[in-house]
């Protein structure tokens, strides 16, 4: 067994509810999205980040603005949806419970 993948599958199963986290904060780009996750130490790739955000927005979690940028063309900004807002207290309810659990099995 290796415990790099198991890491990877962990950091992977919460990035959904990360992303969601970080955009119901603010609109945000995808790059900077990126960037902050990096900040914390959690590697994400656009090759993981956009297919991610694309499916969250075709599943009407997120929608997007364009804005005018001073460096090139305009960038699309997502945003959160209140059928995003549900979803996203629902996973937050079960990532408290499996916290609890791990936290009591743990002691």
């Amino acid at each position: 067994m290796n415990v790099e993948n198991t890491k990877a599958q962990m950091r992977k199963g919460f990035l959904e509810m990360i992303t969601l986290l970080m955009i119901s904060k603010e609109e945000s780009y995808p790059s900077d999205m990126i960037k902050r996750l990096k900040e914390k130490e959690l590697i994400v790739v656009e090759g993981t980040m956009y297919p991610l955000l694309n499916r969250l927005k075709n599943d009407e979690l997120l929608g997007y603005n364009w804005k005018e940028s001073t460096s090139g063309p305009p960038r699309k900004y997502y945003f959160i949806t209140e059928k995003g807002k549900e979803f996203l207290g629902e996973l937050q309810k079960t990532w408290h419970n499996l916290k609890t659990v791990v936290e009591t099995i743990s002691k």
